[in-house]
């Protein structure tokens, strides 16, 4: 009984917090919701392409350069001691390299923003 009585006050409370903390959102007087999403996107469109170029592309292309040299040493070290080179990975690894530090200048385009 215990063990109800507390699952019964922790969803009283969650339901007491977030009708305390959320808010009623109108989509103005017509009631057109579509412009009034369509009005947040473009407001916010902007704040997004300066976060992705300047936060994601470069994380993503710094795990890549890790990840294809570090490819690139086992691929040697792999090469010395059984004599054939397998290019497979390192290549892959460079080409979504290459693919991610372009991706910033015609990314945009393609999504048409």
């Amino acid at each position: 009984m215990k063990k109800k009585s507390k699952w019964i006050v922790m969803m009283v409370m969650a339901f007491a917090l977030s009708l305390m903390f959320s808010m009623t959102v109108c989509a103005g007087g017509t009631g057109d919701v579509a412009s009034a999403i369509e009005g947040t996107w473009n407001d916010a469109s902007a704040q997004i392409k300066t976060v992705v170029n300047k936060v994601v592309f470069p994380a993503i292309d710094l795990i890549l350069a890790v990840f294809f040299f570090g490819k690139l040493g086992t691929a040697y070290f792999d090469y010395r001691k059984h004599g054939q080179f397998e290019w497979a990975a390192p290549a892959i690894l460079f080409a979504c390299l290459v693919f991610t530090l372009t991706a910033p200048t015609y990314i945009w385009t393609i999504l048409g923003m």
